[in-house]
């Protein structure tokens, strides 16, 4: 089967498209044909390598020392069952479904085995598809998603509670709105110029340019200040907190929390009753990889760049 095969780290010219093995599921996996994939931020920083020094050495060793442990990347993907192992009884041939890979990667390749009932997000988590979606944009509803879900339950987020969301319109950001709106808060959303009527369109009750305006020099007060992009000020945002209001940073612990498959099962709930969406920025054909992951390498993407797979 083709797979997009990260041969070391560096930059998108690293990724080459090749023959691999086509996997053949164990008794308790699924055998999933797969239509389309994202560049994660995760995918850009195992194959860049790009870690705080701190995280240097010990990152080395569980990723790779020269090259990634786990050469085809892909933390994202939808697609279609083709094959199921043995013991497994919550899908059947030909159900569409969507996962979140994880950091177990291999969603760059024309087929992905992934455990039917996946314990953690190291292992794979897959559901069925949204019946309202295609597979580039279920396939961009998995990481992003999941893991807003997990900042904004650690919020601790209440009805009529003010969420102002920095980066609202990246991948994180754009779910943490939708879902901030789900849990019922007034929304303000921080963003570029370009993006303020996307942001709006989510949602958002309220929008703030960061290129004219800095949200910590207003009067506004905040329950919680949600950081979608590891950019904002974590001192200056605070000084814009209520009493008792909480600050997240995308690189706080938070996000990495247990991200269980009953999650994933609930934003699926969520987008069939139209509460949430994917905002996809490109798309582009597994055989521009290197064009994809430039996009990302950029900064500015609104929302998921998505890979098109299988047609």
């Amino acid at each position: 089967m083709k797979a997009i095969v990260c041969t070391k780290y560096g930059p998108p010219e690293v990724l080459k498209l090749t023959e691999v093995e086509k996997p053949v599921p164990k008794d308790n996996e699924v055998l999933v044909k797969v239509y389309a994939t994202t560049v994660a931020r995760g995918d850009v920083r195992m194959r860049s390598f790009t870690v705080p020094f701190w995280q240097w050495l010990p990152a080395r060793i569980y990723l790779g020392i020269r090259k990634p442990k786990r050469a085809v990347l892909g933390m994202e993907l939808a697609g279609e069952i083709e094959a199921l192992g043995r013991d497994v009884t919550r899908f059947k041939k030909g159900d569409q479904v969507f996962s979140f890979v994880g950091f177990g990667f291999g969603a760059y390749a024309e087929y992905k085995c992934l455990p039917e009932n996946g314990a953690r997000a190291e292992e794979g988590l897959v559901a069925l598809k949204p019946v309202n979606m295609t597979f580039e944009e279920a396939a961009a509803a998995t990481g992003g998603a999941l893991t807003a879900l997990r900042y904004m339950r650690s919020g601790h987020i209440r009805r009529g509670q003010k969420v102002l969301i920095y980066g609202a319109s990246g991948s994180l950001g754009t779910f943490a709105v939708q879902l901030a709106k789900y849990f019922g808060a007034e929304v303000t959303g921080v963003c570029s110029t370009v993006n303020l009527e996307l942001v709006k369109s989510l949602g958002a009750d309220k929008v703030i340019d960061y290129t004219t305006t800095d949200f910590t020099a207003g009067s506004e007060k905040y329950d919680f200040i949600f950081d979608a992009v590891a950019k904002a000020s974590r001192s200056r945002s605070k000084r814009t907190l209520k009493k008792k209001g909480i600050f997240l940073s995308a690189h706080d612990a938070h996000g990495s929390a247990i991200i269980k498959t009953e999650d994933l099962v609930f934003l699926k709930s969520l987008i069939e009753a139209g509460k949430i969406r994917s905002v996809i920025d490109r798309t582009y054909p597994l055989e521009r990889i290197v064009e994809a992951h430039r996009s990302v390498d950029m900064g500015h993407k609104k929302g998921n760049v998505v890979i098109t797979v299988a047609k």
